[in-house]
């Protein structure tokens, strides 16, 4: 089950699953680029200033959220990565806050307008997509299963085709960012079984995490679609967030 819960409501370090997201474009969305770090100023120099503003609105969304969770300034957290599921590679692993000490395990996502982050006491993969025309027209064909491509050539319209899809893509990025590995894998190998109802079972290969996952897709305002994966067993209620308006470096948060 999945409560929405008001904006306002800032929980302790959760014991549940906690998702909250951002409208993060328009000119009521400014960012806080004193809280950024430099990887992030340097991230946020490289892209066109519409880009830049953005991006700036999203990263300090999560470092607000992320420093009231954990009780510290937004700007003294730092950022890392959990060891490769499959290599044990330190550098490409799922992301986690490293500083300050901490168990929590996190996902975030970025689609243009919109942000998602996760926080929960296990493995845990978010992913929201903003519905948009297919561009290439042999996509399907490479990335879903036989049983997903047959789903999609039920859909009536192309739009109705392409949230279909959108739904595939999202749960399947959702539990191969809680595996740990991302995309960066063979997805027709996985399926998302899209006629089911949420939250779908879900089954990876990937030894080290959990194998089997439940997905839930989040009931999000159009153009946008979501999923968030967990592990099978966790039993872990789900709470959504829609996060407040990110203050300005010259508009400090009220002091509750």
């Amino acid at each position: 089950m999945i409560t929405t819960v008001e904006s306002s409501a800032m929980p302790a370090v959760p014991a549940a699953v906690d998702i909250w997201w951002w409208l993060t474009s328009g000119p009521d969305r400014p960012g806080d680029p004193s809280v950024l770090g430099p990887a992030e100023h340097a991230a946020a120099a490289r892209l066109p200033p519409h880009r830049a503003a953005e991006y700036i609105a999203y990263r300090s969304a999560v470092r607000h959220t992320l420093g009231r969770l954990l009780d510290a300034p937004p700007a003294s957290l730092a950022f890392g990565r959990r060891p490769c599921p499959e290599c044990g590679d330190p550098d490409h692993g799922p992301p986690r806050v490293t500083h300050p000490d901490n168990s929590l395990w996190i996902s975030i996502s970025h689609t243009p307008g919109c942000v998602m982050l996760a926080v929960a006491p296990h493995e845990i993969g978010v992913d929201v997509e903003k519905q948009r025309p297919l561009r290439s027209p042999d996509l399907a064909a490479r990335v879903l299963t036989p049983s997903e491509r047959a789903h999609l050539a039920q859909a009536p319209d192309p739009a109705r085709h392409d949230r279909a899809f959108l739904t595939c893509w999202t749960r399947k990025e959702a539990t191969l960012k809680a595996v740990g590995i991302g995309i960066a894998t063979d997805l027709s190998a996985l399926d998302s079984h899209p006629a089911t109802p949420s939250p779908a079972h879900l089954t990876t290969t990937v030894q080290g995490p959990p194998t089997s996952w439940h997905v839930h897709d989040l009931a999000l305002p159009d153009p946008y679609i979501a999923a968030v994966a967990l592990p099978a067993d966790a039993g872990s209620v789900l709470r959504l967030h829609e996060g407040v308006r990110t203050p300005s470096a010259a508009e400090p948060p009220p002091v509750s």
